[in-house]
Protein backbone atom coordinates (compact mmCIF):
# COMPACT_ATOMS: atom_id res chain seq x y z
CA UNK A 1 0.00 0.00 0.00
CA UNK A 2 2.90 2.27 -0.41
CA UNK A 3 1.00 4.42 -2.92
CA UNK A 4 -1.48 5.73 -0.42
CA UNK A 5 1.81 6.95 1.68
CA UNK A 6 3.55 10.34 1.24
CA UNK A 7 7.12 10.63 1.27
CA UNK A 8 8.44 11.49 5.03
CA UNK A 9 8.21 15.25 5.60
CA UNK A 10 9.46 15.53 8.76
CA UNK A 11 8.04 18.88 8.98
CA UNK A 12 4.39 18.29 8.32
CA UNK A 13 4.57 15.55 10.46
CA UNK A 14 6.04 17.87 13.21
CA UNK A 15 3.62 20.31 12.23
CA UNK A 16 0.28 17.56 12.32
CA UNK A 17 1.62 16.47 15.67
CA UNK A 18 2.17 19.80 16.88
CA UNK A 19 -1.26 20.55 15.93
CA UNK A 20 -2.66 17.72 17.93
CA UNK A 21 -0.82 17.98 20.65
CA UNK A 22 -1.26 21.75 21.17
CA UNK A 23 -5.02 20.34 20.90
CA UNK A 24 -4.85 17.93 22.97
CA UNK A 25 -5.74 14.93 20.85
CA UNK A 26 -4.99 11.59 20.33
CA UNK A 27 -4.96 9.09 17.88
CA UNK A 28 -6.56 5.34 18.02
CA UNK A 29 -6.61 2.74 15.53
CA UNK A 30 -5.15 1.78 12.43
CA UNK A 31 -5.44 2.79 8.97
CA UNK A 32 -6.77 -0.79 7.18
CA UNK A 33 -3.96 -2.61 4.88
CA UNK A 34 -6.13 -1.91 1.67
CA UNK A 35 -4.95 -0.27 -1.54
CA UNK A 36 -8.73 1.42 -1.88
CA UNK A 37 -11.38 2.52 0.31
CA UNK A 38 -13.49 5.49 1.28
CA UNK A 39 -13.06 6.89 4.93
CA UNK A 40 -15.83 8.68 6.65
CA UNK A 41 -15.54 10.94 9.18
CA UNK A 42 -18.62 11.99 11.36
CA UNK A 43 -19.98 14.00 13.21
CA UNK A 44 -18.76 16.97 10.95
CA UNK A 45 -20.07 19.72 13.11
CA UNK A 46 -17.15 22.55 13.11
CA UNK A 47 -14.82 24.15 10.78
CA UNK A 48 -11.94 22.23 14.01
CA UNK A 49 -12.98 19.07 12.18
CA UNK A 50 -11.09 20.09 9.14
CA UNK A 51 -7.97 21.40 11.02
CA UNK A 52 -7.91 18.16 12.95
CA UNK A 53 -8.46 16.03 9.87
CA UNK A 54 -5.15 18.01 7.69
CA UNK A 55 -3.43 17.39 10.94
CA UNK A 56 -4.30 13.81 10.77
CA UNK A 57 -3.27 13.88 7.47
CA UNK A 58 0.37 14.92 8.06
CA UNK A 59 1.07 12.56 10.98
CA UNK A 60 -0.28 9.37 9.26
CA UNK A 61 1.38 10.70 5.91
CA UNK A 62 -1.51 9.18 3.85
CA UNK A 63 -2.22 10.26 0.88
CA UNK A 64 -5.86 10.90 0.41
CA UNK A 65 -8.19 13.16 -1.78
CA UNK A 66 -11.64 14.31 -0.45
CA UNK A 67 -14.38 16.37 -1.68
CA UNK A 68 -15.11 20.15 -0.74
CA UNK A 69 -17.13 22.88 -1.28
CA UNK A 70 -15.99 24.87 -4.75
CA UNK A 71 -15.73 28.30 -2.53
CA UNK A 72 -12.74 27.53 -0.35
CA UNK A 73 -10.79 26.59 -3.04
CA UNK A 74 -10.70 30.46 -3.58
CA UNK A 75 -7.37 32.36 -3.44
CA UNK A 76 -5.75 32.16 -1.35
CA UNK A 77 -6.19 29.09 -0.19
CA UNK A 78 -6.74 27.22 -3.22
CA UNK A 79 -3.76 25.86 -4.64
CA UNK A 80 -2.89 24.75 -0.94
CA UNK A 81 -6.13 23.20 -0.65
CA UNK A 82 -5.24 20.97 -3.82
CA UNK A 83 -2.18 20.30 -3.05
CA UNK A 84 -3.99 18.46 0.19
CA UNK A 85 -6.17 16.48 -1.79
CA UNK A 86 -9.11 18.35 -2.07
CA UNK A 87 -11.31 18.30 -5.25
CA UNK A 88 -13.58 21.42 -5.77
CA UNK A 89 -17.24 20.51 -6.07
CA UNK A 90 -20.34 22.57 -6.68
CA UNK A 91 -23.55 21.47 -4.36
CA UNK A 92 -26.70 21.53 -5.54
CA UNK A 93 -25.68 21.06 -9.33
CA UNK A 94 -25.92 17.17 -11.19
CA UNK A 95 -22.74 16.68 -12.33
CA UNK A 96 -22.39 13.18 -11.61
CA UNK A 97 -19.87 12.77 -8.50
CA UNK A 98 -20.50 9.56 -7.77
CA UNK A 99 -19.65 8.25 -10.91
CA UNK A 100 -16.71 10.18 -11.17
CA UNK A 101 -15.54 8.92 -7.94
CA UNK A 102 -15.94 5.17 -8.79
CA UNK A 103 -14.14 6.20 -12.48
CA UNK A 104 -11.43 7.78 -9.93
CA UNK A 105 -11.28 3.92 -8.00
CA UNK A 106 -11.55 2.39 -11.38
CA UNK A 107 -8.32 4.49 -12.61
CA UNK A 108 -6.13 3.94 -10.04
CA UNK A 109 -4.48 0.77 -8.15
CA UNK A 110 -4.43 2.62 -4.66
CA UNK A 111 -7.27 5.40 -4.04
CA UNK A 112 -8.24 6.90 -0.81
CA UNK A 113 -11.46 8.97 -0.83
CA UNK A 114 -12.43 11.11 2.36
CA UNK A 115 -15.59 12.12 2.73
CA UNK A 116 -18.10 13.67 5.79
CA UNK A 117 -21.44 11.73 5.74
CA UNK A 118 -23.24 14.86 6.72
CA UNK A 119 -21.73 17.45 3.65
CA UNK A 120 -22.24 20.41 5.96
CA UNK A 121 -21.22 22.02 9.21
CA UNK A 122 -24.74 22.65 10.33
CA UNK A 123 -27.51 20.23 11.79
CA UNK A 124 -28.76 18.06 8.99
CA UNK A 125 -32.02 15.48 8.91
CA UNK A 126 -30.03 12.79 7.04
CA UNK A 127 -26.64 12.32 6.01
CA UNK A 128 -25.55 12.29 2.14
CA UNK A 129 -25.70 8.63 0.79
CA UNK A 130 -22.67 9.45 -2.01
CA UNK A 131 -20.19 7.82 0.15
CA UNK A 132 -22.05 4.60 0.58
CA UNK A 133 -22.78 4.74 -3.47
CA UNK A 134 -19.38 5.50 -4.34
CA UNK A 135 -17.68 2.23 -1.97
CA UNK A 136 -21.05 0.36 -3.78
CA UNK A 137 -20.13 1.13 -7.37
CA UNK A 138 -16.11 1.16 -6.84
CA UNK A 139 -16.78 -2.26 -4.61
CA UNK A 140 -14.38 -0.99 -1.96
CA UNK A 141 -15.32 -1.13 1.69
CA UNK A 142 -15.97 1.82 3.90
CA UNK A 143 -13.65 3.01 6.97
CA UNK A 144 -15.66 4.14 9.90
CA UNK A 145 -14.19 7.22 11.39
CA UNK A 146 -14.84 9.20 14.22
CA UNK A 147 -14.45 12.62 16.05
CA UNK A 148 -14.70 12.28 19.82
CA UNK A 149 -14.45 15.78 21.43
CA UNK A 150 -15.02 14.08 24.78
CA UNK A 151 -12.18 11.94 25.00
CA UNK A 152 -10.09 14.53 22.38
CA UNK A 153 -9.24 11.86 20.12
CA UNK A 154 -9.84 10.43 16.81
CA UNK A 155 -10.47 6.89 16.24
CA UNK A 156 -10.13 5.37 13.58
CA UNK A 157 -12.49 2.16 13.30
CA UNK A 158 -13.36 -1.15 11.73
CA UNK A 159 -14.09 -1.41 7.38
CA UNK A 160 -17.27 -1.67 6.86
CA UNK A 161 -18.56 -3.56 3.02
CA UNK A 162 -21.95 -2.57 1.77
CA UNK A 163 -24.22 -5.18 0.90
CA UNK A 164 -26.73 -3.25 -0.42
CA UNK A 165 -29.09 -2.69 1.80
CA UNK A 166 -29.24 0.61 2.18
CA UNK A 167 -31.39 1.02 5.09
CA UNK A 168 -30.09 -1.71 7.09
CA UNK A 169 -26.24 -0.72 6.39
CA UNK A 170 -26.80 2.48 7.95
CA UNK A 171 -28.49 1.63 10.96
CA UNK A 172 -25.22 -0.02 11.53
CA UNK A 173 -23.26 2.20 10.52
CA UNK A 174 -24.86 4.93 12.72
CA UNK A 175 -24.91 2.65 15.55
CA UNK A 176 -21.10 2.53 14.97
CA UNK A 177 -21.15 6.69 16.00
CA UNK A 178 -23.53 6.64 18.72
CA UNK A 179 -20.96 6.80 21.53
CA UNK A 180 -18.91 9.27 19.96
CA UNK A 181 -19.62 13.09 20.85
CA UNK A 182 -19.08 15.88 18.03
CA UNK A 183 -17.69 19.37 18.97
CA UNK A 184 -21.89 20.58 18.48
CA UNK A 185 -23.52 17.60 19.86
CA UNK A 186 -26.84 19.41 18.90
CA UNK A 187 -26.21 19.18 15.45
CA UNK A 188 -25.37 15.15 15.31
CA UNK A 189 -27.56 12.95 13.03
CA UNK A 190 -28.12 9.42 15.00
CA UNK A 191 -31.31 8.67 12.88
CA UNK A 192 -33.73 9.42 15.11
Amino acid sequence: MSGNYLPRNRAAEWLGRAVLGLLGWRVEGQLPALDKFVAIGAHHTSNWDFVIFIALKFVLRVNVCWFGKHSIFRWPFGRLMRRCGGIPIRRGQQDNTVEQAVQAFAEHREFILVLSPEGTRKKVERWKMGFYHIALGARVPVLLAALDYANRRVFIGPVFWPSGDVAADLARILEFYRPFIPKKPEYAFYGD
